[in-house]
């Protein structure tokens, strides 16, 4: 089978997951990689010693065997970057944010939908096996009506100054996969909502947050994130769960980062499935991207809408906990601690040291 040409932009921490998964993926063949930085050049010569490797991202889009591109630079790169792989004519494979305002983002969906290109993007809960397994329970009725939806994801990962200002604070770089899968659950869109921020460390912005409201449908939902989980604990640990609550019955699940427990409690249906947790579900994204080329048209990827409103209603929660009132609480000399001590870690959640590939990543 003839393999798909991609180039690939930016080889930092996703930029390298992807490169891996891309590399070991049948339908795909990485023949360019493009990045600044000398020394992520040379990691990328190490890691596709066939691929041509250069600082100059034009050389990807100008380049008329590749068929895709891959943009896994900072979001503040990706507007100018679709547009330029729009206008060669490349399918795009892009990480979350597609821009770094919502207003760039909007326009990013006019001109993709605009044109005939494929363009997926990284919400990676939607390529997980534990949600798929359970969005089926719910839709066959043993849960009866799906009625509440809760989710948590606190951590001790990404800390202030450590590289991703473009994102955005935790509640928008990791919260929107959060506030995304919430609407697809609900199969409806936002309707109403409250939030509460905290400005850890007495940082500028909230890096913890709860939000809560409901759908139009009138689905209730609670989602909290933040990663200020114990950085400075003997032992570190996070707190993760989805739960779902039906008229009738519920479905839940919790994960270590490494296996995922679902537990599914309908009306005659009680089950426990235990597989690994699958990190961010690249090689399934990958796939998916790849075989929906091949046939013509989408066959499950999640597209750059999804992504657009995701990173809206992300943005519009914390403007809303702005607006609320986020206290204080611990100071700056505590954060300059927490950010020289994640600097001696080799292993851990979501590391700054971003050539670091095998390390849980916990956006």
């Amino acid at each position: 089978m003839n393999k798909l040409n991609i180039g690939i932009i930016g080889l930092g921490r996703m930029g390298q997951k992807f490169c891996t998964e891309l590399v070991r993926s049948p339908l795909w063949r990485v023949t360019r990689i493009c990045d600044p930085s000398a020394e992520a050049r040379r990691i990328a010569s190490e890691m596709v010693p066939e691929a041509i490797v250069s600082n100059n991202e034009d050389d990807i889009f100008s380049d008329p065997a590749i068929d895709a591109v891959g943009l896994f630079a900072l979001a503040d790169s990706r507007p100018g970057q679709i547009r330029k792989a729009l206008a060669a004519g490349k399918h795009i494979l892009a990480e979350k944010p597609v821009a770094d305002s919502v207003a760039e983002e909007w326009e990013v969906v006019r001109l993709v939908e605009a044109s005939d290109r494929m363009v997926a993007v990284n919400m990676f809960n939607r390529s997980a096996w534990y949600h798929h397994t359970m969005r089926d329970f719910i839709r066959s009725g043993q849960m009866g009506e799906l009625a509440i939806i809760r989710i948590c994801h606190m951590t001790p990962g990404h800390m202030p100054a450590e590289g991703h200002d473009p994102e955005g604070p935790p509640f928008h770089d990791c919260g929107m996969h959060y506030v995304d899968v919430a609407r697809w659950y609900a199969d409806s869109e936002y309707d109403s909502f409250h939030s509460q921020g905290l400005r850890m460390w007495s940082h500028s912005e909230p890096w913890w947050l709860q939000a809560h409201g409901t759908f139009k449908n009138g689905v209730v939902f609670d989602i909290t994130q933040g990663f200020v989980y114990g950085h400075l604990a003997e032992k570190q640990t996070h707190n993760c769960y989805f739960d779902f609550v039906g008229t009738k019955g519920i479905a839940r699940m919790t994960h270590d980062f490494r296996t995922a427990t679902v537990e599914l409690r309908g009306t005659s249906l009680t089950e426990t499935i235990t597989r690994p947790f699958g990190d961010k579900k690249i090689d399934v994204l990958v796939d998916t991207f790849g075989r929906s080329i091949l046939a013509g048209h989408n066959l499950g990827f999640p597209g750059v809408r999804d992504s657009v409103v995701a990173s809206e209603m992300s943005w519009r929660m914390l403007e809303d906990a702005a607006a609320n009132g986020s206290p204080c609480i611990g100071s700056p000399e505590t954060m300059d601690e927490i950010v020289a001590h994640r600097r001696t870690l080799t292993e851990g959640y979501s590391l700054p040291v971003w050539k670091i590939i095998d390390e849980t990543d916990t956006r």
